[in-house]
């Protein structure tokens, strides 16, 4: 039971996501956005994908989609969603499409290897 089963292209996917979410954070840091010396955003982004690749459970990519729909909702919350529409701030705003664009990626991509891990566990147990 606590054999690791083989990551899935999909759940590679919602992996390569967080990370490439990571890398539009990193360009909006690089661009002049203010973050604290640790960047909560991007730890929680590199810690999920992290968790997924390297994770005995078959169910770590849903933490692709706890932590998509969390980033995504608090991107909204915190106003971030601004650098979306400021084409004039270069950087920042390649950095935050990046971003969103991944992490409704990562949430798509969480959503469909955990939907069929749940599907092949109903069928080996019903």
């Amino acid at each position: 039971m606590n054999q690791r089963n083989p990551l899935s292209s999909i759940g590679k996917v919602t992996a390569a996501a967080l990370l490439v979410a990571s890398a539009g954070f990193v360009i909006q840091i690089a661009s002049g956005v203010k973050v604290p010396p640790v960047p909560p955003g991007l730890v929680i982004m590199l810690l999920a994908a992290g968790l997924i690749v390297f994770g005995p459970w078959r169910w770590t990519p849903a933490v692709g989609i706890a932590v998509g729909l969390f980033l995504l909702v608090g991107f909204f919350a915190s106003g971030a969603v601004g650098g979306l529409l400021e084409p004039r701030q270069g950087g920042v705003f390649v950095g935050t499409w990046i971003q969103f664009l991944a992490l409704i990626v990562a949430v798509v991509a969480g959503t469909v290897v955990t939907w069929g891990v749940a599907r092949t566990w109903r069928e080996g147990v019903g």
